[in-house]
């Protein structure tokens, strides 16, 4: 009974505060009054109706024309009514994609290994995109939202390129993709991109999730075999690299990445992006890296039977 009379007060107070609508207090603030009061959280199991208690109730605005409304969700708990269907498909997945600037540009690498949970579906998956001569995404989380959202982004760059006869900017572009994912987010999307580049300020380098979360640094690892691309790249980074050592740095990075993860693997491929724009240096098989940075000695035998001449 305590809880219906408590029911019926509220009910009360709305309709004065409806009233007031009309007696020159701000609508807006009224508005967020009665959304609010609408809004609060009343456990309706187990009573009886409350027809009886809202008819008198009713009575105190019934001649108020164009009381405000809106629905309210069938829900008894409005707090988790939208987020019983985010993400219906929850995938396995799994890659290495690294970046960092030295002081000749950016040196992005990644592996070529797609799966699906504990199946490879492919050793040769292009994770370096390009969105335009002088900017490059990488792609971690879903292939299908990455790519699609790169070619977006590239079709954006191209058309503020043409409207303001000037490329847009690192930071231009990064923004512009987070503000896209964060249009999305809650429904699915699987992105861990990192967008470099070089524009009229220099080298530059953000990280951008399906969350449309966006960080600008120095140098990042993305994927599940990132912690040991980092402890590669840590140990060995340092801003005055030159572009050989810089991309030696990255190939190693994502060696070691490779044979630690089972997610991460194929070819190692490494692009540098400077003032002339991006390029390809390297593509790797990590089997063949592994007997470069790590040969094996023969045995005796084995020596001799790999002398032996063929016929």
């Amino acid at each position: 009974m305590k809880t219906l009379l408590s029911i019926n007060l509220i009910d009360h107070q709305l309709a004065l505060l409806q009233q007031d609508l009309f007696r020159g207090r701000s609508d807006l603030c009224i508005y967020r009054e009665i959304t609010c009061r609408k809004m609060m959280k009343i456990d309706f199991s187990g009573l009886e109706s409350t027809a009886l208690f809202r008819s008198e109730s009713s009575e105190l605005y019934d001649g108020i024309p164009g009381s405000p409304s809106f629905q309210i969700p069938n829900a008894t708990n409005f707090d988790g009514f939208q987020k019983e269907a985010i993400q219906m498909v929850k995938p396995a997945k799994g890659t290495t994609t690294l970046a960092f600037i030295f002081k000749g540009g950016v040196m992005v690498a990644a592996d070529s290994r797609s799966s699906m949970g504990g199946y490879i579906s492919s050793q040769s998956v292009k994770k370096i995109i390009e969105i335009n001569p002088y900017m490059l995404g990488t792609m971690a989380g879903g292939a299908a939202d990455c790519q699609f959202w790169h070619r977006n982004l590239g079709i954006k760059c191209r058309l503020h390129e043409l409207a303001n006869k000037r490329r847009i900017s690192v930071a231009g572009a990064s923004k512009l993709l987070a503000n896209i994912l964060y249009s999305y987010r809650g429904m699915g999307l699987s992105v861990g991109t990192m967008i470099a580049g070089w524009d009229e300020k220099g080298p530059g380098l953000y990280y951008v999730d399906s969350e449309g979360g966006r960080l600008k640094g120095n140098r990042f690892s993305v994927g599940s075999g990132s912690p040991y691309a980092y402890g590669v790249l840590d140990s060995g980074y340092h801003f005055d690299l030159s572009v050989e050592e810089a991309a030696e740095l990255a190939r190693r990075a994502i060696y070691h990445a490779t044979f630690r993860d089972g997610a991460s693997g194929g070819v190692a491929s490494v692009y540098h992006v400077g003032p002339d724009g991006w390029k390809k240096l390297s593509g790797d098989d990590v089997g063949e890296l592994h007997y470069n940075y790590y040969p094996v000695e023969l045995e005796a035998v084995e020596q001799e039977m790999a002398e032996v001449p063929v016929a």
